[in-house]
């Protein structure tokens, strides 16, 4: 019988398990990055722009051994995990001059992408010190903005890859879960919405968003090799929060999260839920994901 585990939505097979064993012993003495990089390798494990999904294997890698399934070489090095440690971005300080009136007063907004850019410190500090939530470093693709308006920042969004698992979401798509596996890489989130406290310009936060879907495809083709086909945020109403300026950008109320979060283990809410809004960047979105472009 053909066993089978599965690790991020993906089946492996015992052949699976036995060809990652026979890497490890062959390459024992090479340490863990290189045993990681050479299953990468082989089995053509990369992500669009050509790099290795070296860090997704290396969780399967740890994720096989705690069950049992593998023994990995010792750890060459045990660098401390910055996570545990996460040093705030240091404070940048900017003009805090009260913008008030209309839309039409602060035009031309400036949207820039800061991501690996020296203007990406003045958006983490931006974020840590006025959005609630602070900032973390997101995990897997993710792209920057800051709004700029006479070269003063107004507002700061972040983007980044999706979460596995959004019921409402993948009810309004349609796919399968061998489908979404393949597709979910075309959907990506926005984990951050972020207007200055000392900004006040009525309908700014949908024009941000109606710039956005103009732009994000191409900017996430341009450094991570592929376009985005579907766009989703999480608006948090015990926060008072109820998606006006997601609704009125013409994006899509999909329905709320179930609270449980990504590893829940009791089917239990435990956390607060939120309103999932979605919008499509293609009028074949679909087919597109449903048929994996």
């Amino acid at each position: 019988m053909d066993e089978r585990f599965r690790y991020r939505g993906k089946d492996y097979t015992q052949r699976e398990i036995d060809e990652i064993r026979d890497i490890i012993a062959t390459y024992w003495e090479r340490g863990r990055c290189f045993i990681s990089r050479e299953i990468c390798r082989r089995w053509n494990w990369t992500q669009p722009n050509g790099m290795l999904k070296d860090m997704i294997c290396r969780g399967l890698l740890l994720y096989l051994q705690s069950h049992g399934l593998i023994e990995l070489p010792p750890r060459k090095k045990n660098p401390p995990n910055p996570l545990l440690h996460r040093r705030k971005p240091p404070a940048i300080e900017v003009e805090q001059t009260p913008v008030r009136g209309k839309l039409s007063d602060i035009r031309p907004v400036e949207l820039v992408q800061v991501r690996r850019t020296p203007l990406e410190k003045l958006y983490n500090s931006l974020i840590e010190q006025y959005h609630y939530l602070g900032y973390t470093r997101p995990v897997g693709e993710h792209l920057e903005y800051i709004a700029f308006s006479y070269g003063r920042p107004i507002a700061c969004l972040g983007w980044c890859s999706a979460p596995r698992h959004i019921g409402c979401r993948d009810r309004y798509i349609g796919w399968n879960q061998e489908q979404r596996g393949k597709g979910l890489g075309f959907v990506v989130i926005n984990t951050r919405f972020l207007i200055l406290p000392w900004v006040g310009i009525p309908h700014l936060a949908s024009h941000l968003l109606g710039m956005m879907v103009r732009r994000i495809s191409s900017d996430w083709e341009r450094i991570y090799a592929h376009e985005v086909v579907f766009l989703e945020s999480f608006v948090d109403p015990e926060r008072g929060f109820t998606g006006t300026c997601y609704r009125a950008a013409n994006w899509v109320y999909l329905g709320r999260t179930t609270g449980r979060g990504k590893d829940d283990s009791t089917n239990k809410a435990n956390r607060s839920l939120k309103l999932v809004f979605g919008y499509p960047l293609r009028k074949d979105f679909r087919g597109a994901l449903c048929g994996i472009l």
